[in-house]
């Protein structure tokens, strides 16, 4: 079981390990809107459609990533007195009480919208330039990866870190 285990924690920091280089063109492509708006007087909105896009499957492993490193905000005050040891149980046994039934009811419920996106290849709705079923596509890869690290968190060692 922990070859698998290593395997599928490895496929999930593959994703984003690959997803955060996305952060390089969104923000180029940000920042190159005002120029193409105003000097160019073209591609401004192609260029917020691409960057949509890209942005939208950059948050769906950022989100996992944070879980990853522990670093999302959390309301613990009442928990400070338990052990490091005993918070950490808590908090990867109630993630995966909260966030894989949350996954599963999100990937079921949007199955018809995301296949009908994807099999159309939907467009942006204002401008008809293509990628749009990307960005559904992108929910999908959040709640997948949140569903994967939700598990992976219940088999991980109690090892700081």
């Amino acid at each position: 079981m922990a070859g698998w285990l290593g395997r599928a924690d490895d496929a999930v920091a593959a994703a984003i390990s690959a997803a955060q280089w996305l952060v390089l063109p969104v923000s180029f492509l940000l920042f190159a809107q005002w120029p193409l708006r105003d000097v160019v007087h073209a591609y401004a909105i192609q260029a917020n459609d691409l960057a949509q896009w890209m942005f939208a499957l950059y948050v769906s492993a950022a989100l996992t990533f944070a879980t990853r490193e522990r670093a999302h905000l959390a309301a613990d005050a009442f928990a400070q007195r338990y052990s490091l040891q005993t918070r950490r149980r808590i908090a990867r046994i109630g993630g995966f009480l909260c966030v894989a039934p949350w996954s599963l009811f999100i990937l079921v419920v949007s199955a018809p919208a995301v296949w009908q996106s994807v099999g159309e290849l939907e467009k942006f709705p204002e401008t008809y330039d293509p990628g749009y079923f990307i960005v559904k596509v992108a929910a999908w890869l959040l709640v997948l990866l949140a569903l994967a690290q939700a598990a992976l968190g219940v088999w991980q060692s109690d090892a700081p870190g």
